[in-house]
Parts: structure tokens; sequence; C-alpha cells
């Protein structure tokens, strides 16, 4: 079926017809597509165009259509262009020339955009839920192992210890600005376009505001013309769900890095671990491989769409036709990768005994250190110079930090007072970090509660 032909002389050629199809993609609007439909449908009655009757004819007529949507059958020999046309042609089905009026004043522009505007809405909720979950799995993941101490890096080399608890904080602040941008996606998104017609507005008196209402938009759109060319809020949400994934895919990078035998610290999950059809030994990161992977199609998304509207000229065009691919793909993966992230940190165990070793041995207690003697009056400068001489006798002569006694400590250089020799164990000197935001013990389990509390305000 076609809601347009009356100009042509032909129809279609079957490969433009083929060729020009969004059906199999587009399909998935088909819920929306009526709700917004029945909407409309009662919009015109508000304004005489139907009957109170027809308008009800019709809102009927679409329930049906959407119970037998989910038969098998449903779609058998569908010629239709894309999920608009299937539902007119059902409609006419069941209602004859009285469905000819549901489309009065309307335009498959503004249509797809209600449709793309109420399909996202539902999906940026159901990301958000997701969210949710990942965030609190987060923080009881960090209830688990209070007191864990673990390297931390920069330029993958062990830095500064800091409580595995911080480390996993670090992810909760990720993913809470990733939750951020997805409202601010939905707040643009939830703004209702029907009435704008083609490009240049309804020629009848709908009730636009009215629609917003029933359609639980937050607000209307304000310029026709707007309406047909904006993908920004595609756009928006395609960003949004990009940070996510690269946040997902830092993670899954951190954890198959400590979850190797290399590094030993975290024991992954047997669900959400795959072995080898030859190695009988392997028990391989799958889960997260396919996160830190799934993150590119994402990104691709982004990318596609941008390239596509970036030489549109006002207003529709065919082109926008290619958001709806990236779009769906994008927040398919998103969902699962968000799904599939909340098991394996809920499956996942840390080795305590590895990291902490690891920080014992590699002079992560350097810091502490030189700022142990910037308290005591040495200028930071001269401090960090001396642990760097401490540090490189240490490596020259084959010495950890604990294998370091006071006395030995204070005869390399008078200014190391006795008192120092705690700060050769790193689980000490991180007690000093007590500004907001630092990794001390008592700073991190406020940083708990806080962002807790943060978490509960969210579902206020």
């Amino acid at each position: 079926m076609k809601l347009w032909g009356g100009r042509f002389e032909e129809g279609p050629d079957k490969t433009f017809e083929e060729f020009s199809g969004s059906l199999h993609f587009d399909r998935r609007l088909l819920r929306v597509d009526i709700r917004g439909s029945q909407a409309y449908a009662e919009g015109l009655a508000r304004v005489g165009i139907l009957t109170e009757a027809e308008a009800a004819t019709l809102v009927r007529a679409f329930d049906e259509i959407l119970e037998e949507s989910h038969d098998a059958g449903f779609e058998k020999d569908a010629r239709d262009e894309d999920v608009h046309t299937l539902v007119i042609r059902k409609l006419k089905e069941k209602t004859g020339e009285l469905a000819d009026k549901i489309h009065t004043g309307r335009s498959r522009n503004e249509q797809v955009s209600l449709d793309t505007r109420l399909w996202l809405r539902g999906t940026i909720d159901h990301a958000l839920h997701l969210l949710y979950g990942l965030m609190q799995s987060l923080l009881e993941a960090a209830r688990r192992n209070p007191g864990a101490v673990v390297p931390g890096y920069t330029h993958l080399r062990r830095a500064q210890a800091v409580l595995w608890s911080h480390y996993l904080l670090a992810y909760f602040e990720m993913f809470f600005r990733d939750y951020d941008r997805l409202l601010n996606a939905r707040r643009r998104t939830n703004i209702m376009p029907l009435g704008s017609g083609a490009l240049a507005g309804s020629g009848f008196p709908i009730d636009r505001e009215a629609l917003a209402r029933a359609l639980e938009f937050q607000d209307i759109t304000r310029n026709s013309m707007d309406v047909s060319a904006d993908r920004d809020f595609v756009l928006d949400f395609l960003f949004a769900a990009s940070t996510t994934l690269l946040h997902l895919s830092r993670l899954a990078e951190d954890w198959i890095l400590y979850s190797s035998d290399e590094f030993g610290w975290l024991e992954l999950g047997d669900g959400v671990t795959s072995g080898s059809s030859l190695m009988p030994q392997k028990k391989n990161p799958d889960s997260l491989e396919l996160i830190r992977g799934k993150s590119g199609r994402v990104f691709g998304a982004l990318a596609s769409l941008f390239v596509t509207m970036k030489g549109l000229p006002m207003t529709y065009n065919r082109d926008m036709q290619e958001d709806k691919e990236p779009l769906f793909d994008a927040a398919h993966q998103l969902t699962g990768c968000l799904k599939m992230a909340q098991v394996v940190v809920e499956s996942t165990k840390l080795k305590q005994e590895r990291p902490a070793q690891a920080a014992a041995e590699s002079w992560t207690v350097a810091t502490d250190l030189a700022e142990a003697l910037s308290r005591a009056g040495v200028p930071f400068h001269q401090a960090h110079k001396l642990v760097g001489q401490l540090v490189r006798r240490s490596i020259e002569t084959n010495r950890q930090p604990a294998d370091w006694t006071a006395s030995e400590l204070t005869a390399f250089d008078s200014r190391f007072t006795g008192g120092m020799i705690t700060l050769m164990n790193p689980a000490e000197g991180m007690k000093t970090r007590t500004a907001p935001g630092g990794t001390a013990p008592e700073t991190v389990a406020a940083a708990i509660e806080e962002a807790q509390r943060r978490l509960d305000h969210l579902r206020l």
C-alpha cells in the first residue's frame, strides 16, 4: 500500500521498492505508531474532523491491529513500504473508507518523528533502569571488600595505593554521569511533534497541547520546519550511549587484565566466561571482550548519523530514513552490555592478597614518604628527590619497602624520622588522604554512603 501516487502514471520500479523499503527494520515502531495514531484520531474528533463514534471505531480497530501483530502471519505477503503504510492498510481492511480520514492534516514526516520519540523514550527509560542496577551492584561490590588495597595506575605503571572500593567508586561516578546524559537525551526526546505537517504546520486547528498530554510528552515542538529536519534527539541519545559504552569498555579492559594470570586479582564467575575447544585449561573473559567489542558498533552508529545529517538541506530528506538502523542497533547493544556488565560485577570475586602484594612490593608508598617529609618541613621538591634516591638504592640492592627498618631509614638520611617507617605499609599512607574524593578508609566509607543516597534519589 502507498500513501501517495495520484500524480504518478506508473508505480515504482521493483528495484526501487526493494531498495527504499524500511518495513524490515521500522516494524519495531508498530506499537508506538498505533499509540500515536489513536491519540491523533481522538485529536481529530476534538476539532470535528471525526465524530466521536468514528474516533472510537478507529481506536478499537487500532487495538485489534496491535493484538493481531503478535500473530506469526500478520505480515504475510506484505508489500508495504514502511510500518506506517502497513498499519494504515490493516486499518482500512477493518474500517473501510473511514481509515482514509486518519491522515487528515498529518504527514509521515511528523509521524516518524513522533514514533521515533515514543520508542526512544521507552528505550531510554529501560537503559536508565539497567544503569541504576549496575551502579547499585558496584556499590554492593565496594562494600564487600572495604579494606582491600590495590595499586592505582598511571601509564599502566603502579603509582599509588588505593582502596579497591575507591577504584569501584570511580566507575560509579562515570556511570552516574552517563545516567545524567541519558536523562538529558530523554528530556530532548520528550517533545511532541504532531501538528507540524510535512514542514509548514497543520492546516487544521489541532490541539497540540492536548495531544502532548495524551501521549505524556513534556512539551510541544516550536517550529514545524525544525520538526521535519530534526534528528538531534537521536544524536543526543547516540552520544550518551557511546559515552556509556566507552566507560563499560574501559571497565571491561581493566577486568580482562586484572583477571589474567599476570595480575591474578580477580576471579570471574564461570557463568560469564568460556573455555577453549582445544586448550582445556582456558577460562576466557568473553563477556568482557564482547562488551569491549560492541562499543565500536555504538560509536559507529553515532558517526554514521552525524555524517548522514551534516549536509542535508532543510527540511526532510529521505537520507534521514538511515537513522533507524543505527539507532535500533545502538540501543540494543547498550541495553545488552549494561545487563551483562551487572552480571559480571555481581559474580566476580576479588582475590585481595595478590593486589595487596603488588602494592607492597612496588614502591606505591613513595609519594606518602615524600609528603611525610614535606609535612616535617622538608621542601617538597627536595623530599621528592630524597625519596627517589631511596627508591633507586632499593632497586640496586633488591629491597622492597618492607625490607627497610626504622634505623636503616634514618641512617640513609637523617631527615627521615623513625615514625615514617609505618608508611612503608601502603595501607598506612592512604589514611592521610582524607580530603573529599580521596582514598582514606573513612573518606571512602562516607563516599559509598553518599553515592547510595544520590542513587536512591534517582528513584524519587
